[in-house]
Order: C-alpha cells, then sequence, then structure tokens
C-alpha cells in the first residue's frame, strides 16, 4: 500500500467499484457520492494535477472520460452532467492524485456547482491574454 489512495486502487491494492479499465486508466464509484452515479476516473499512474500529465497519457484520460460519461449518461439517463477536475486545495481538490469526477445531473437535485461572475474589461482581458499567451507554446 502507498500513501495515495487512488494509486492503491489502481493498483489493485485498495477496494473499489470498479467500472472500467485499461493499461492507462480506471475508472469506480465515488464512495462519497453526491448524487447517485458519481463516478471517477483516474490515470493509474500518479500524477498530482492534470497539468502534471504527460500529453499522451492526458489524451487517454479524457478520451476514457468520454467513453465512461457516455455509459454514465445511457446508464441513467439524466438531464445533465457535470465533467468536473480540481487541481490544488484551493481549488477544492482533496485527493492529490489527479482525477476527473463524472456527475450525472437532474433538474431537481441539490447538488450547487456556481462562481460569482465577475466583469471583465477590454484593457483587463488584454493584459490577462498578454500573460496567459506568453506560457503557451509556439
Amino acid at each position: 500500500m502507498s500513501d495515495c489512495q487512488f494509486c492503491d486502487i489502481a493498483a489493485g491494492e485498495a477496494p473499489a467499484t470498479r467500472l472500467y479499465e485499461d493499461e492507462t486508466t480506471v475508472a469506480f464509484l465515488d464512495i462519497a457520492p453526491v448524487v447517485r452515479g458519481h463516478t471517477l476516473v483516474v490515470p493509474k499512474g500518479h500524477y498530482e494535477t492534470l497539468t502534471d500529465i504527460p500529453p499522451e497519457t492526458v489524451g487517454d484520460l479524457f478520451e476514457r472520460v468520454r467513453i465512461v460519461a457516455g455509459a454514465v449518461e445511457a446508464a441513467f439517463d439524466p438531464d445533465g452532467l457535470n465533467i468536473l477536475q480540481a487541481n490544488g486545495e484551493a481549488a477544492g481538490q482533496e485527493v492529490f492524485h489527479a482525477h476527473v469526477h463524472i456527475l450525472p445531473r437532474y433538474e431537481d437535485d441539490d447538488v450547487q456547482v456556481r462562481w460569482p461572475a465577475g466583469e471583465l474589461t477590454e484593457s483587463e482581458a488584454s493584459e490577462i491574454a498578454t500573460a496567459i499567451r506568453a506560457e503557451l507554446p509556439e
């Protein structure tokens, strides 16, 4: 057993209700679901956040998220889905192994995923865009 519960699940050393597994990814039911069908999809390799995952692995991960989300939709016929991923404690990440939540959503559920919308001036947009573009690969 390691210090990472998702690594232990991926290695088959900790219990989980597995839904899907292949060479790079495992999907399983969340043990503290916010709605029926709440599913996690994780890379088998240990990466703390999404931005730590190598490009080929993150592509595999999100292809599996797409597949599992489709299965959740087919199984539960929800009114919608949230696909959520958090990086860092300030963003709500509690297990520091990159993972993606699939949440089937219903009009009458009491799950809230909201944030206060601000305003963006043209000068702020220009400043922010310049900073981000400077960090992007060419």
